[in-house]
């Protein structure tokens, strides 16, 4: 009967003990991800959680106003930026942690109706005369918005169509704004048109790659969370073949 006792107490303490350590191990991470970035990141998020039991906790929006809230304290440990620029920047200045920068996906622009069958290909429905609202994230704040304005400037065409643009604050904005119909076309990222499961809503064109500047997304490890596991261990996650899988099913290049 004591060895008995003495069996369950080691097997309970053994337990208990594992618990413990699990507890310990499992940790958060805040991540502020691009809004293009958002639909992705779910599901690299889901599957790290369940192959780490790590949990990222996650604030979408636009890379400069992170930028800014970065800069003004906010407890991000990791960006995912819609460009390259940021995160190096941030590391220049003291406030990213230098080496752990890297490219997580190249993004595409799309311009992107609603409507199906609107948009033609080659994007000639830009100069239809009833198109009376063109929606684009705000270029000082969303790289896919600066892409859309080499885009147009490129075809010589945003002198004429400026007074329609509908300006988002992040690329998801802009998407709401064709969605919901106030306005007829939108410059937006193809992860957002592409959704893995799910038919294409509305009709789009794939903006070719030599009109704007290419969209090299990059993560970097803030100072913040240079001794937090669960953050080095999410950006390994990122370079993983799961999460690599995830961001070419949403139409990004690698």
């Amino acid at each position: 009967m004591n060895i008995m006792k003495s069996v369950l107490r080691s097997g309970l303490a053994c337990l208990v003990i594992g618990l413990m350590q699990g507890a310990v191990s499992a940790a958060e991470v805040q991540v502020a991800v691009a809004a293009n970035f958002a639909g992705p990141f779910e599901k690299i998020a889901a599957e790290f959680a369940a192959e780490s039991g790590h949990k990222a906790v996650v604030a979408v929006g636009a890379t400069g106003k992170f930028y800014a809230q970065i800069k003004n304290g906010a407890p991000f440990e990791i960006l995912l930026a819609a460009d390259d620029e940021t995160p190096r920047k941030l590391v220049a200045e003291g406030d990213g942690v230098a080496g752990s920068t890297f490219t997580y996906a190249k993004g595409k622009l799309v311009l992107w109706s609603a409507k199906p069958g609107f948009v033609d290909e080659g994007g000639k429905v830009l100069t239809r005369a009833d198109i009376a609202h063109i929606a684009i994230a705000n270029p000082k704040l969303a790289p896919y918005g600066l892409a859309a304005e080499e885009t147009l400037k490129a075809g010589k065409l945003y002198d004429d169509l400026k007074p329609k643009f509908v300006i988002g604050e992040s690329i998801a904005q802009t998407f709401q704004f064709v969605a919901t119909g106030n306005a007829e076309l939108g410059f937006v990222a193809m992860s957002q048109v592409l959704v893995p499961g799910k038919p294409v809503e509305g009709s789009y064109w794939a903006v070719p790659s030599n009109l704007y500047s290419p969209i090299l997304q990059d993560a970097v490890l803030l100072k913040k969370g240079e001794a937090n596991a669960a953050a080095q261990a999410l950006l390994k996650f990122l370079k993983s073949d799961k999460a690599k899988a995830v961001i070419k099913s949403y139409g990004y290049d690698l």
